[in-house]
């Protein structure tokens, strides 16, 4: 068993561990539940606030996870990081945000009530392994949102993958706009996947894209213009 398999039955283990507790998932492995598997280092998830902190540190400590000293800078609601090691090379991590999930890069605050609101009980899938897990997922014209408004690299890929599966344009466009300069963000995300390098890169992480499915994807997000 090659280390990203191991890694992501692990994630999956814990979900099972942690699904008693109240929480929300959020980045790569939702990404998963709504686009073509891709695989992520660490599994996000939000908590409403402080006190709940404790009963999901003593299911991970039973686990064999040990809280780390990470922290990420100016993060008001708070953070605690997760870390298993599975092996001497590598390790598996929990990300726990609490109350809230902020932005270092636009200094945007999205309070964990309204993920909460944005989220239901879906189904997880592994990209390597055919597990799958019903957890509290946040729904997609949300994670759009957040998405969008982070606007990583790896953001940008996610919402070309999620793009054909949105629901609510206007709705996404007026949360977007509401937390940060929407025109700012789509005009990032346009050159972006507008680029020649985009395709490549897109495909060295999900593998050959149909040229059809391809432009359709970029028609979906240019609408958000409309």
């Amino acid at each position: 068993m090659d280390q990203l398999q191991l890694r992501e039955e692990e994630v999956f283990k814990t979900l099972k561990k942690l699904n008693g507790l109240r929480f929300v998932v959020i980045g790569g492995y939702a990404v998963n539940s709504y686009a073509l598997p891709r695989f992520s280092l660490d599994c996000d998830i939000v908590i409403e606030n402080k006190k709940n902190l404790g009963n999901f540190e003593q299911s991970l400590l039973e686990l064999g996870y040990k809280r780390t000293e990470a922290t990420k800078a100016s993060v008001p609601g708070g953070f605690a990081r997760y870390e298993k090691r599975l092996q001497d090379s590598f390790k598996v991590s929990f990300d726990i945000l609490i109350a809230e999930v902020f932005d270092r890069q636009t200094k945007v605050s999205i309070p964990a009530n309204w993920i909460f609101k944005n989220s239901g009980i879906m189904m997880l899938k592994g990209k390597t392994i055919t597990e799958e897990l019903k957890v509290r997922i946040i729904n997609i014209d949300a994670l759009f949102v957040m998405k969008m408004i982070s606007c990583r690299e790896t953001d940008i890929r996610d919402l070309f993958m999620l793009a054909l599966s949105v629901k609510y344009k206007t709705w996404i466009k007026n949360e977007i706009s509401s937390q940060y300069d929407f025109d700012n963000r789509f005009e990032k995300v346009r050159a972006k996947i507008t680029s020649k390098e985009f395709r490549d890169g897109l495909q060295g992480v999900y593998g050959l894209i149909d040229s059809k499915v391809f432009e359709k994807s970029v028609e979906a997000i240019l609408s958000l213009k409309n």
